[in-house]
């Protein structure tokens, strides 16, 4: 897998369903974190995403503890970063690595800080006009700019 999407309570059945697609049309892992906005079921969800829906590998996590416990048992080698506006770092300042995983928060609030601030070093961002009026990309725009640097610095792995 090349890298992990991480969606922490994400909100939006319309952004999921895009960036499902997104994950599929890369080869990317979904990780979905309750709680969620909406059911998975739900016909807004897959209507984004129906012809891909089955491309995708998508797991469910109870909660953020519980995603992290799994990813620190089963991947405690793999880049964690989480994309925030909070970030001092853009996402091309990283070297992506098979198998990272890039965490995004929901729609209304974003990650914890706690999370964000307790691996700074691991945050990142994408650069946006410099406007306090001006908050964030939509959430699937920016799961796919950051997901296709990271396949861009990978060779573009399972991609034609």
């Amino acid at each position: 897998m090349p890298v992990n999407i991480v969606l922490v309570e994400p909100e939006i059945p319309a952004n999921t369903g895009n960036i499902a697609r997104t994950c599929g049309s890369v080869g990317a892992k979904l990780h979905l974190v309750k709680p969620l906005g909406f059911s998975i079921d739900d016909k807004h969800v897959k209507r984004a995403g129906l012809d891909y829906w089955h491309f995708v590998d998508i797991t469910v996590h109870e909660s953020l503890e519980d995603f992290l416990t799994f990813k620190k048992e089963n991947f405690p080698q793999n880049n964690m970063y989480c994309c925030t506006t909070k970030a001092a770092k853009r996402h091309t300042d990283v070297s992506f690595q098979d198998g990272d995983f890039l965490l995004f928060g929901k729609e209304t609030k974003g990650l914890p800080e706690s999370l964000i601030f307790s691996d700074y070093a691991n945050a990142i961002r994408i650069p946006m006009l410099d406007d306090p009026e001006f908050r964030s990309l939509n959430l699937s725009n920016s799961v796919a700019v950051v997901v296709y640097e990271a396949m861009r610095q990978l060779g573009f792995p399972l991609m034609r």
